[in-house]
């Protein structure tokens, strides 16, 4: 395509983000594992003392729901509970059958692998925790304690969700795991009347504006580190790369090539380079510079739009892309000098939106064909085997998909619920969680 035909491109990413994949089916589930075999976490309720106690239910339903959405474990219900609870480890007896032995909780209705309990106090007006984790399969309270440590947290309801993020980050790092709390997703929202870049914590809490220049910004990127975000903006009329620091929104400098369109960025895992496509040579190619803009470097070299360049984080020689070469956008894998061009989808549909997995080994991305034909849909696919798995089906326009930090856990946008909003699931399409709902929200990213 010439260049005069990029524009129209360019708006139907900024009001409908998506440029898709199809590959041969075959596996299920590549990322995430079936409740077989997960940790069986029973989480009793928390009480408090003195002032504690009224922010107790604020506590408890963020710990269970931050070891819920971590997808690493099986959560026993409460209804199954014994009548009486432990609060200390001293609670704890060899026998009891009410509740206050490990069997109790190990044995049948329960049949927990784990307990988590523990108080809360009012200390001089701050809000002390006290958590425990116990292997109910253990003989012995002495030998079944895996975690036993003080949170602290102002007195109000503020204090007690940051008391509970920590105590649950503990719990998830105890079994291996990773906690989301602190990463961020930044996206574009339209609520202020223009489309301006904006972060939120992976809850969907705290949303807040970084840009303000009353324009369209779109397309964001978050450095390996969190403290960068490159985007393709109009706020110079002409579709230019921006980079700014990502907790002050100060712009940092960046030298655009002169061109009717920089866009689509993306770091390189050490952070050092920006990969991007630029129009400078008549057709939209892959180009690649320092973070800065200097030692410019253009990449691919064919007479066709080719856009989304996303560097293999295990791999900074491979780079994922979307190319029209062949007639309709395909995503294509290739050497970061250009060479051993592969394509990843077999042409059928409509393909585009690549994102590496932190392990380098698999890629998700959106598709028109699929179970689904027609729509976009998230799916996920082993890079060296070619096999995929369908994570939406039947449920609006699912785009734009990116990783957690933690590999587990996948943000995107979809129009299931009759405008575009974020959303985030499990790498085995469950656990959808609704992020936004004021104006459309599109382009997610996840950053530490």
């Amino acid at each position: 395509m010439k260049t005069k035909l990029l524009f129209p491109m360019l708006a139907a990413l900024a009001l409908a983000p998506a440029l898709l994949v199809h590959v041969t089916a075959q596996d299920a589930r590549i990322i995430i594992n079936s409740e077989q075999g997960k940790p069986a976490l029973a989480v009793i309720d928390f009480r408090g003392t003195g002032g504690a106690q009224q922010f107790m239910s604020t506590f408890n339903a963020t710990l269970f729901s931050d070891l819920q959405t971590s997808g690493m474990f099986r959560m026993v219900p409460k209804s199954l509970y014994p009548l009486q609870n432990p609060q200390r480890p001293e609670d704890l007896k060899s026998t009891s059958g009410q509740g206050l032995a490990l069997g109790d909780w190990a044995g049948p209705p329960v049949s927990a692998s784990h307990l988590v309990f523990g108080y809360a106090a009012d200390q001089n007006s701050t809000l002390a925790l006290y958590g425990y984790l116990d292997d109910v399969r253990q003989a012995s309270a002495q030998g079944a304690q895996m975690l036993g440590k003080r949170y602290f947290g102002s007195l109000d309801d503020t204090g007690a969700r940051k008391v509970a993020h920590e105590f649950a980050a503990d719990i998830i790092q105890a079994f291996g795991g990773a906690s989301l709390a602190g990463s961020k997703i930044y996206f574009t929202s339209n609520r202020t009347g223009n489309k301006e870049i904006w972060s939120m914590d992976y809850d969907g809490s705290n949303q807040r504006q970084l840009t303000f220049n009353r324009s369209i910004n779109i397309m964001p990127a978050v450095s390996p580190d969190g403290t960068k975000l490159a985007f393709c903006s109009f706020a110079r009329n002409t579709p230019r790369i921006v980079l700014l620091a990502s907790d002050s929104g100060r712009y940092l400098p960046f030298y655009n090539q002169n061109a009717s369109l920089n866009t689509t960025p993306n770091f390189s895992p050490d952070g050092s380079k920006l990969y991007y496509s630029s129009s400078a040579s008549g057709f939209t190619q892959i180009y690649s510079a320092n973070i800065d803009g200097s030692n410019l470097r253009r990449i691919s070299n064919v007479r066709a739009i080719e856009v989304e360049p996303k560097v293999n984080p295990k791999n900074s020689n491979q780079l994922a892309f979307v190319s029209g070469r062949t007639g309709k956008q395909q995503m294509y894998m290739m050497n970061s000098d250009g060479t051993d061009v592969q394509m990843l989808s077999n042409g059928e549909g409509e393909a585009s939106n690549p994102c590496w997995h932190p392990d380098g080994q698999h890629l998700l991305f959106a598709w028109t064909r699929g179970y689904a034909t027609g729509n976009f849909n998230v799916f996920i696919m082993d890079v060296a085997t070619r096999q995929y798995d369908q994570l939406t089906s039947g449920a609006g326009r699912n785009e734009n998909p990116n990783w957690a930090p933690d590999g587990r856990h996948i943000v995107f946008m979809s129009t299931r619920s009759g405008t575009p909003q974020i959303w985030t699931m499990l790498a085995d399409g469950t656990q959808l969680q609704r992020l936004t709902s004021q104006g459309e929200n599109r382009f997610p990213v996840w950053g530490k």
